[in-house]
């Protein structure tokens, strides 16, 4: 046997282990949502002139809409902009099924903002990165 590590795999290699993981899931669970059905989408803030002043990159799969990323100005933080961000995401994602929100966010982040958007920390990982900690939330949709 041989271990490989790479950063740049053959993709026929990447696919086999994509195609193998799905088997397993689909043979566990038979009427598991296909990842095929997985749905990634953007939610942007513009102002006036049409420039991004903020937005969500997210992903609706498995009944639940996963936050990757919020980012806000910080001329526009504290107005509101966020939670309507956040409305738009969520009523994205029950329109494609989502029944469950769940975000990561470090401990310099949006931790008491997704906290006042009704989010429920679940989680803790501390010292992810050195010195600070990452923090996991969900919400019910």
């Amino acid at each position: 046997m041989n271990i490989e590590i790479t950063t740049n795999p053959n993709q026929i290699d990447a696919k086999t282990i994509s195609n193998g993981i799905v088997d397993f899931n689909k043979a566990k669970v038979p009427n598991l949502e296909p990842n095929e059905a997985e749905v990634k989408f953007f939610v942007f803030a513009r102002n006036d002139n049409d420039t991004v002043i903020g937005g969500i990159r997210a992903t609706c799969f498995w009944n639940t809409l996963h936050i990757e990323l919020l980012w806000l100005s910080s001329a526009c933080r504290g107005k509101g902009i966020g939670k309507q961000l956040i409305d738009s995401a969520e009523n994205f994602a029950k329109e494609h099924n989502c029944e469950k929100v769940f975000v990561e966010t470090t401990s310099w982040q949006a931790k008491p903002f997704y906290e006042k958007v009704g989010y429920v920390h679940i989680a803790t990982i501390n010292d992810r990165p050195k010195g600070h900690a990452s923090h996991y939330l969900t919400k019910d949709l």
